[in-house]
């Protein structure tokens, strides 16, 4: 125990000091020098902003800059870290009027430069930068265009050497979609200079990205569906970029988005609804729908199981479920427990859902929205299937996770059956959980089998099956303590079970991004037994 302290003593002691020596390189003249190197290109290609408006949202009402206090912009040193990251990655630029005038939007430009022309931990951060290249770039009719010899050749200077930093840091940084940004911001650099050695190392980092960052079946593998839809945006934008410049398009990002459009389309084209699994929040993706169509992107999916979601539906009813394992620890930052968690929808309104993900990873409701107790799912001792550790750069990671086994499928006309086993909690408690969900189509009424199947290790506990529900939805608990009747908007159900305590508890719903608000969650709960124990329960439309 003494020798493993003093090992991991030495570790953390050298990581420190490794770090130290870093910072005082990176803020070094001979840094500056190093990244100070300028390729003999001027701005050849402007993007046509259509093109980035599957990343931006567009204000109806634009702004001019010269309503903007010129002067203080960059005087501000209290600014609170939000609101210094947006400012400094300057996307505030795409609300601009493009007949605001150059001249005063190049001066906020030049008293940037002259402020922040060297490294500077803060304002060089990987996801600002990687944004402030590529709004500068993009909005070069106001930023660029009219402008004199020196403020011209100052702007490609500063282009150049934030991208030279890009190029030698990008590689170091943990954060997957930073590497994203920074990724496109550097090909869109080369595209504009028409600067081969950006270009070609833009598209090698891209080719990295996929090959790193995605499972077998071209999925993240994070598993998170948010992350899903960041790489679509971003794969077809470079795509976009390259086809308007004239550029060969590589046929592994023609691939990628092929697949990635297939899983689009099983998730969101056909619902137009979240899910809310795995870190997912609700989102609208209407204007990214537009966006396809102005593009002329059509994706058709025809599977109903995409690495480890399986959806079944048709026009009345769908039936959403999570058979996956976790991701790998460097993937699962955004992951929450919740396997064999269902969410179900009838005639486009959502019965059963899961109550969503805090995505602030320096809030406390992070930690208690990855808890396996905030799925539709079964929860043994109110602990999580798996353990997560917290990450010394903030977020939570696994740290011992499941796996999933047994998965059976059946989509018929008239009967659905969605059937896995999990082990997370297996080493705990000698359980292993296995759920079968059927639909009887014709009936509109699920069928749920709960089985607790016992192994050598096995201790006795309690549990509980979460059944959440939206914010809006009315319960009422009968008095048989086995019925709690379920007022959707559009129809109204009844669930019933035999077998345990049946309650209402009040929860709490993250579902919109960093927000929450009490919902109602119906419940099962009861302890353990040593003999092979069936919980059955049923959700029928009345």
């Amino acid at each position: 125990m003494f020798l493993k302290s003093s090992f991991n003593y030495i570790n953390e002691f050298y990581f420190i000091f490794k770090n130290q020596i870093r910072k005082i390189y990176l803020n070094s003249s001979i840094y500056n020098r190093k990244i100070s190197r300028v390729d003999e290109t001027v701005l050849v290609y402007q993007p046509s902003l259509n093109i980035l408006s599957s990343l931006i949202k567009y204000e109806k009402q634009k702004n001019k800059i010269e309503d903007f206090n010129v002067q203080s912009i960059w005087e501000n040193k209290h600014l609170k870290y939000k609101d210094f990251k947006k400012l400094h990655s300057f996307y505030w630029l795409f609300s601009i009027d493009l007949k605001s005038s150059n001249e005063v939007t190049q001066s906020i430009i030049k008293n940037w430069i002259k402020k922040n022309q060297n490294y500077e931990t803060k304002s060089w951060e990987v996801d600002i930068l990687s944004k402030r290249v590529i709004a500068w770039i993009s909005n070069s009719k106001i930023t660029y265009d009219e402008s004199g010899n020196n403020y011209k050749n100052s702007f490609n200077e500063i282009i150049s050497k934030q991208v030279n930093h890009l190029m030698n840091e990008i590689e170091r940084s943990s954060d997957l979609n930073d590497k994203m940004i920074g990724c496109t911001a550097i090909t869109l650099t080369g595209i504009a200079y028409k600067n081969k050695r950006f270009l070609e190392y833009g598209l090698n980092l891209l080719k990295k990205i996929i090959n790193n960052s995605f499972d077998n079946n071209f999925f993240p593998k994070s598993r998170n569906i948010r992350q899903m839809i960041f790489y679509l945006k971003y794969f077809i934008l470079i795509r976009e970029l390259l086809k308007d410049s004239l550029n060969d398009i590589p046929e592994y990002l023609n691939e990628i988005i092929h697949f990635l459009g297939k899983s689009y389309d099983f998730i969101w084209g056909s619902l137009r609804q979240s899910l809310l699994f795995n870190g997912n929040n609700n989102s609208n993706n209407k204007d990214f729908d537009k966006y396809l169509s102005l593009f002329r992107y059509k994706f058709k999916n025809e599977k109903f199981d995409i690495s480890g979601y399986t959806i079944l539906k048709n026009k009345n009813a769908v039936l959403a479920m999570d058979i996956g394992g976790n991701p790998k620890r460097n993937y699962s930052e955004n992951y929450q427990s919740g396997p064999l968690s269902f969410e179900f929808f009838f005639k486009d309104k959502k019965l059963i859902t899961n109550s969503g993900y805090f995505q602030d990873h320096n809030h406390q409701l992070n930690s208690i929205s990855k808890s396996t107790a905030t799925h539709s799912t079964l929860i043994l001792d109110n602990s999580s299937t798996c353990n997560f550790k917290k990450n010394s750069n903030g977020p939570s990671i696994v740290n011992k996770g499941f796996k999933t086994f047994d998965k059976e499928i059946t989509y018929e006309k008239n009967y659905w059956s969605i059937k896995c086993s999990h082990d997370g909690y297996l080493s705990r408690y000698g359980v292993i959980h296995q759920r079968n969900l059927e639909f009887d189509v014709n009936k509109n009424i699920i069928f749920g089998k709960e089985k607790l199947i016992k192994k050598k290790n096995f201790k006795v506990t309690n549990f509980e099956i979460r059944f959440h529900l939206l914010p809006n939805i009315k319960v009422t608990k009968l008095q048989d303590n086995k019925s709690v009747l379920i007022e959707l908007e559009n129809s109204g159900w009844r669930f019933f079970s035999n077998d345990g305590l049946i309650g209402v508890e009040t929860g709490l719903y993250f579902g919109n991004k960093n927000q929450y608000i009490e919902n109602q969650n119906i419940f099962i709960s009861g302890i353990t037994q040593s003999n092979e124990q069936l919980i059955e329960w049923q959700i029928s439309k009345i």
